[in-house]
C-alpha cells in the first residue's frame, strides 16, 4: 500500500527538525570535548557567562530543562569544580549557580566552538551573506518553537 504524501516521513517538519536536532548535537561533541562538556552542560554554561548568580529554576526554564535533569547536571559541574550552588540569602528555598574561577576561565577556549560549528554547517562567518543566512536560520527556528509553544499553551488539556 503506497503512503500518502501528507504521511510521508521525508515530507515532516518534525522528522527534518529532529535529524538536524541530532546532528547538531552530535557536530558539538567533538568541538565540546576539549572543554570537557557535554551539549547540556555547554548551555548551562552559556546562560551562566551571559548571567552569572542565576536561580536554578530560571536556568531550567530558560533550557527546557526539568528539575530530574539539571540536578545531576548541576551536581556533576560542581563536583568538577566549575560551578557552585549557593543558597539565596533572601529566600532560603531558593538555590543559585555561580561560576567558580575554573567555570569563568571555560569561556576564552569557547569561544571557539560557535564559529568552528557554524563552519561545519556551511556558513562561512567571514562574509557578510554567510552571517546573515545563519542569523535567518536561528530567527526562523526560534519564532517557529515560539508559535508552537504559545499553541500548545493555548490549548485546554
Amino acid at each position: 500500500m503506497a503512503a500518502e504524501p501528507v504521511l510521508d516521513l521525508d515530507r515532516q517538519l518534525c522528522f527534518a527538525l529532529y535529524r538536524a536536532q541530532r546532528a547538531l548535537t552530535r557536530a558539538y561533541a567533538p568541538l565540546l570535548e576539549p572543554l570537557g562538556l557535554t551539549y547540556p552542560q555547554y548551555l548551562v554554561f552559556l546562560r551562566l557567562w551571559a548571567e552569572d548568580g542565576q536561580r536554578v529554576n530560571d536556568l531550567g526554564d530558560c533550557l527546557s530543562l526539568d528539575s530530574g535533569t539539571l540536578t545531576p547536571l548541576l551536581k556533576r559541574l560542581e563536583h568538577r569544580g566549575l560551578v557552585e550552588r549557593r543558597r539565596d540569602t533572601a529566600d532560603e528555598r531558593v538555590v543559585r549557580i555561580y561560576l567558580t574561577d575554573a567555570g569563568r576561565a571555560l569561556r576564552t577556549k569557547a569561544k571557539k566552538v560557535p564559529v568552528a560549528l557554524a563552519g561545519l554547517a556551511g556558513f562561512d562567518l567571514d562574509k557578510p551573506k554567510g552571517v546573515n543566512a545563519l542569523a535567518g536560520l536561528r530567527d526562523e527556528l526560534t519564532a517557529l518553537a515560539t508559535r508552537l509553544e504559545h499553541a500548545s499553551d493555548a490549548k485546554p488539556r
